[in-house]
């Protein structure tokens, strides 16, 4: 069996920004302090929640290098380096490893795509070049390409792909990974609103947006999954489930921005094509967080 890169919940941070976007590096080690105080158990920097797609390579780089030295080794460091150019994915590579990242994130080709071959080529690529273990990122409906399981099968021989992010919301497919992987590679829910049923199938635990506005809640249910107690899992994902729907009202990340800074974690400035939450969906989301105690 493999190295797990980490068992329970990992918050896919967000990046504050200044109101010039430059990126807020006394809001981000602030939070990443929060988070870790909290009990998170991984960080992911310059993920999706991240605004990874809208940062310039060398704002990625710096990033991931800043989460790296502030995490100073409390918790491990995953780094998004995915792009849909495997080229560009290898400089990413090198840089993250580069600057400390203790693990990358990889999603898979966007707008492109590619053929299950091209997908086993391209991490396979990215896998061979990386110094640190590799989690495969599955989200279909973001990218319009999905890793079959078998595919999945096929990657977990390698001895550096230790994971996958799971985001298509297909239980079917998820339970087909296990099924067909077994111990090779640990299975990562990126649907906070399937935490724990992924977890009650064997799942190693979340890459969360949630846990950015609940970390010690959001722990409290890997937890409870870790040590065989899903009665209280199944208790608290239903209780933070309309908190995660509420986060996902807008695209992410742009409800969790909106949500981090009514935490006092900087402003909610995003990068277009991203807006600000609209006035609705904004009291919705701050009624569920205050349902659960936190102060905005």
């Amino acid at each position: 069996m493999k190295n797990t890169m980490f068992r329970g919940m990992a918050t896919a941070i967000v990046t504050p920004m200044n109101d010039d976007l430059t990126v807020d590096y006394q809001a981000l080690g602030r939070f990443i302090d929060f988070q870790i105080e909290s009990g998170i158990n991984a960080l992911i920097a310059v993920g999706t929640t991240g605004e990874s797609a809208t940062l310039e390579p060398e704002e990625q780089r710096q990033v991931i290098r800043f989460t790296a030295e502030r995490a100073a080794g409390r918790v491990p460091v995953i780094a998004g380096v995915g792009t849909n150019n495997t080229a560009h994915v290898l400089e990413n590579v090198k840089h993250a490893c580069d600057a400390g990242a203790d693990g990358l994130l990889v999603v898979t080709p966007y707008y492109n795509k590619a053929t299950q071959n091209g997908l086993i080529r391209h991490f396979t690529a990215i896998a061979d070049a990386a110094t640190v273990p590799v989690i495969l990122y599955n989200v279909p409906g973001r990218t319009g390409c999905n890793i079959q399981p078998a595919t999945v099968a096929k990657l977990a021989e390698h001895p550096n792909i230790v994971g996958i992010k799971e985001a298509s919301g297909n239980m079917a497919q998820v339970v087909e990974i296990f099924a067909r992987c077994g111990d090779k590679i640990d299975v990562y829910s990126g649907e906070d609103g399937l935490t724990v049923p992924m977890m009650s199938m064997g799942g190693a635990g979340t890459i969360s947006v949630l846990s950015n506005v609940v970390p010690k809640e959001s722990v409290a249910m890997t937890d409870a999954c870790l040590a065989g107690d899903f009665a209280t899992a199944a208790q608290w994902q239903c209780r933070l489930l309309p908190l995660v729907n509420a986060l996902f009202s807008e695209v992410n990340p742009i409800p969790a921005k909106a949500a981090v800074s009514a935490m006092g974690f900087g402003k909610e400035n995003l990068r277009l094509p991203l807006t600000p939450m609209e006035d609705a969906a904004r009291a919705k989301l701050f009624d569920e967080m205050r349902k659960l105690g936190v102060q905005v």
